[in-house]
């Protein structure tokens, strides 16, 4: 599964049109997105005090079948590889979602689903 964390603006607008985009696909031509181990450091480095943000749950397998090219590029800054996707994410695609914020110094917690416990 693949993650984005988006603002809750956007979400609402993929509702009428069926389709989630955000102002990254129009700047850069992709969609940034994160594996689950990378979210809570995307949401401490762009995302802090932010209270209107939706956490997207995608799977990969429903992008490619609808022709949506996803590509793991290599983030110096990070010094890891992220999935961008080309092109705007169908709603079959986004398999769930939760509220999510972050407090001003950008923590977050995860959805319960998502944590991971035990050794």
């Amino acid at each position: 599964m693949l993650y984005r964390i988006a603002e809750r603006a956007d979400w609402l607008a993929a509702q009428e049109t069926g389709l989630f985009a955000s102002a990254d696909l129009a700047a850069e031509g992709f969609i940034h997105s994160s594996e689950r181990h990378q979210l809570l450091e995307t949401a401490r480095r762009y995302y802090a005090g932010r209270a209107d943000l939706v956490l997207l749950e995608i799977d990969e397998a429903r992008l490619q079948a609808a022709g949506v090219r996803v590509e793991r590029e290599f983030v110096a800054t990070r010094g890891e590889a992220f999935a961008h996707l080309f092109g705007a994410v169908p709603l079959a695609a986004v398999r769930r979602l939760w509220p999510f914020a972050t407090d001003a110094e950008g923590q977050a917690q995860l959805p319960q689903e998502l944590q991971v416990t035990g050794p």
